[in-house]
C-alpha cells in the first residue's frame, strides 16, 4: 500500500498563493500555521484536522464553527467565522482556488502514465508519435495518424487513420476516434467517448430511408474535455466544430455539423440537434435538449430540462420546464394548457364584441 501523501500549508501557499490566518489569541496549537500537515481535501461536515475545506457560499458559513478541519479555504469576508484551532487560507475566490487545489494535488498523487508503447498495442508505420507518449494495451493507431508529444492514448483506444491529436491531450480507456477528427492541445475524454461516427442522415423514399454518407470531419479545439460515453457525429459536408475549453459532462449527443463556441458547457444528458450553432460561454443545464438548425448568441444560458424550439438572439437565461406538481394538479393545468388556443378564440371574439 503506498503511503499517505502529506504537505505542509506553507508548500500550498508557496504553490497557489493566498494568505495564512489563524486566531492567535485562541489557537492553542504548537506549531505556527503554515506549520499545520494536510493529508487530504474533503467536505467540511467529515473533515479531520488533518483535511483542507473550501467554503465557497456565505449562505453556508455555520459549518464554519462546526467542522474539525485543520484548514478551511474562505473569502476575505468570512474569514472571521472560523473557529479557533482552525486555520483560515483566505482567497479572494475560495472555489478556483480549491479547483487550482485539487489539480496541484493530483498531479503529486496519480501514477503518471508509462512512456512508449505497450507490446500488445497495434501501431500503423507510417503514424507519427510524438516525444514521450503512451500507448496503452491493446489499442490501436491507424495508417497516417498524428499524435503530438506527451499525449496518453490509454488501453483499448482506437485512433482512426489521419488523426490529428494534441501535445498532453489524455483518450481514457475505450475512447473512439473515427478517421477524419482533429484533436486539440490539453485535452481530456473520458472512457467511452466515440468522436465521428456518422451523424443521422437520412433521405425518405417510397417509404424507406437512403442513406446520406457522412463526408466531413470533427474539429474540436484547445483544453476541451469530453465526459464518458458522451458522442459527437462527425459532419455530413462540413466539419462538426467544438471550440476551444469547452466542457461536455457525460451521455452528451452532439449531431453532424453543430458549432459550439469558445468555453461553452453542457451538463449531463444534452441533446443537441444537427446544425445547431451555439455561441462563446453558454450552458446548457442537464437533459436540456436544443433543436437542429437553431442558433443561440453568446452568453445564452439554457435551464436543466428545457426544450430550445427557437433561435436566441440575446444572451441572458431561459427556461422552458413545466413545472413540477402532484399528479392530480399537474393533470389538470395540462389540461388546461391544451384548450389555451380555444380560451384564446373566445378571447378574441369577445373583445371583438366589446369594441365599439
Amino acid at each position: 500500500m503506498s503511503s499517505v501523501f502529506s504537505v505542509r500549508l506553507h508548500a500550498l501557499q508557496a504553490a497557489l498563493g493566498g494568505e495564512l490566518v489563524s486566531n492567535a489569541a485562541a489557537d492553542t496549537t504548537a506549531t505556527a500555521p503554515g506549520e499545520r500537515l494536510i493529508q487530504r481535501i474533503g467536505p467540511l461536515d467529515s473533515a479531520d484536522a488533518t483535511t483542507i475545506g473550501f467554503l465557497s457560499n456565505p449562505r453556508y458559513r455555520s459549518q464554519l464553527h462546526d467542522t474539525a478541519a485543520g484548514c478551511v479555504i474562505v473569502a476575505p469576508a468570512v474569514q472571521g467565522d472560523v473557529r479557533p484551532g482552525c486555520v483560515a487560507l483566505v482567497t479572494p475566490d475560495p472555489y478556483l482556488y480549491f479547483a487550482r487545489l485539487t489539480q496541484w494535488w493530483a498531479a503529486r498523487t496519480r501514477a503518471a502514465p508509462p512512456m512508449g508503447i505497450h507490446p500488445s498495442a497495434v501501431v500503423a508505420p507510417d503514424a507519427v508519435l510524438g516525444e514521450g507518449v503512451s500507448v496503452g494495451p491493446l489499442a490501436v493507431i491507424e495508417a497516417g495518424a498524428v499524435i503530438g508529444c506527451h499525449a496518453v492514448i490509454g488501453a483499448h483506444v482506437f485512433v482512426g487513420a489521419g488523426v490529428e491529436i494534441g501535445e498532453t491531450t489524455r483518450l481514457a480507456p475505450r475512447v473512439t476516434l473515427m478517421s477524419g477528427t482533429r484533436l486539440g492541445a490539453r485535452c481530456l475524454l473520458h472512457s467511452g467517448v466515440v468522436v465521428g461516427a456518422d451523424g443521422f442522415g437520412f433521405a425518405p423514399t417510397a417509404g424507406r430511408w437512403e442513406k446520406i454518407e457522412q463526408l466531413g470531419g470533427v474539429c474540436i479545439g484547445d483544453d476541451v474535455e469530453i465526459g464518458a460515453n458522451t458522442c459527437i457525429d462527425r459532419g455530413a459536408l462540413d466539419d462538426t466544430v467544438i471550440g476551444h475549453g469547452v466542457k461536455l459532462d457525460n451521455l452528451i449527443q452532439i449531431g453532424h455539423n453543430v458549432q459550439i463556441g469558445d468555453h461553452s458547457a453542457m451538463a449531463g444528458c444534452v441533446g443537441v440537434a444537427g446544425s445547431a450553432r451555439i455561441g462563446s460561454g453558454c450552458t446548457v443545464g442537464g437533459g436540456a435538449i436544443v433543436l437542429g438548425h437553431l442558433s443561440l448568441a453568446d452568453g445564452v444560458h439554457i435551464s436543466a430540462a428545457s426544450v430550445v424550439m427557437r433561435s436566441i438572439a440575446k444572451p441572458g437565461q431561459y427556461s422552458g420546464v413545466f413545472p413540477l406538481d402532484d399528479n392530480a394538479a399537474w393533470e389538470k393545468n395540462a389540461a388546461t394548457l391544451r384548450q389555451l388556443h380555444t380560451l384564446r378564440d373566445r378571447l378574441r371574439a369577445l373583445e371583438k364584441k366589446m369594441t365599439p
